[in-house]
């Protein structure tokens, strides 16, 4: 494995922002998303990489993609860095694996979250008046319960900090009810699309987030799609009303993060070996189990 990646700079490309993992950039009138090993725990960037971690999340975002294109257009035009001319040959190296050719369009400025089963902060927000954004839920679920149909629960997108919560009327606001309505339909198929297939590979979807931009008057899924960092998942054996199931995401860095006395703010500890070793093997083995 090569050695991890904390930050490219591509001189022949114009650099457009920089993420808690993404970095983009102008690559001929198209997007170039590369990722980094970057990882980032309660909004905050780890000063470690972990190795691999950003092939992981390129590479699974461009098995979905291809996957689910029937459900809706996406930006995505090619992951073969060794076909951009624009390239240099000096850098290929470090971008394969880790870099999308995507289409420019104008994202929507809402986070397209969907649950399919009560965790996280849904659960904290269930148990304490029994609603998940401002939904109303039967009485008597338990943690890891399944909804009997997914919840479509929108979020803003925060220049920094954490994304709040906003109503699906908040979403027709901000974006027009015609994109906003498209917008939830297919979240919602991607969503059941997407958990169908990782059930029959034994996981499950608990949560995940998508993004939608606009092109030409086109809804298209943007940024990536069902991976561990946008999304919870869960070994389908593992999963029962009132249970904790093991994650295939970055909650083995959280649930280390929270044994420390570290106050969420940075700078972050630093990680020791075993938890980057353990965190890396973790993502590595969600995309063997979801794409092989």
């Amino acid at each position: 494995m090569n050695a991890p990646v904390l930050a490219l700079d591509l001189p022949f490309a114009e650099c457009l922002g920089r993420g808690k993992v993404r970095e983009i950039y102008a690559l001929g009138d198209d997007l170039l998303l590369v990722a980094t090993d970057r990882i980032s725990a309660f909004d905050v960037v780890m000063t470690e990489a972990i190795p691999g971690k950003g092939r992981v999340l390129t590479e699974t975002t461009a098995f979905w993609l291809e996957q689910l294109a029937d459900v809706v257009p996406n930006h995505m035009l090619s992951v073969d860095v060794d076909a951009w001319p624009e390239v240099p040959e000096s850098y290929r190296d470090i971008m394969r694996g880790r870099s999308m050719r995507c289409r420019r369009c104008e994202p929507l400025p809402v986070e397209w979250v969907v649950r399919g089963y009560i965790t996280g902060g849904g659960w904290s927000e269930y148990q304490q008046d029994g609603h998940v954004s401002g939904i109303k839920l039967p009485a008597g679920l338990l943690h890891a319960s399944q909804f009997e149909e997914p919840l479509l629960t929108p979020s803003s997108k925060a220049e920094s900090g954490h994304d709040e919560p906003i109503s699906f009327e908040r979403c027709i606001e901000l974006v027009g009810e015609p994109i906003a309505l498209a917008a939830r339909d297919a979240a919602l198929s991607l969503y059941r699309r997407g958990a169908e297939h990782a059930l029959a590979r034994g996981i499950v979807i608990a949560d995940t987030k998508f993004e939608f931009g606009m092109l030409d008057g086109q809804l298209l899924l943007i940024d990536e799609c069902l991976t561990p960092d946008s999304s919870r998942f869960w070994p389908a054996e593992e999963v029962t009303p009132g249970g904790t199931p093991t994650s295939f995401d970055k909650q083995f860095l959280r649930n280390w993060l929270l044994q420390t006395n570290w106050s969420k703010t940075p700078p972050p500890p630093p990680l020791p070996a075993d938890v980057v070793a353990a965190t890396a093997s973790t993502y590595a083995e969600i995309q063997r189990r979801l794409t092989s």
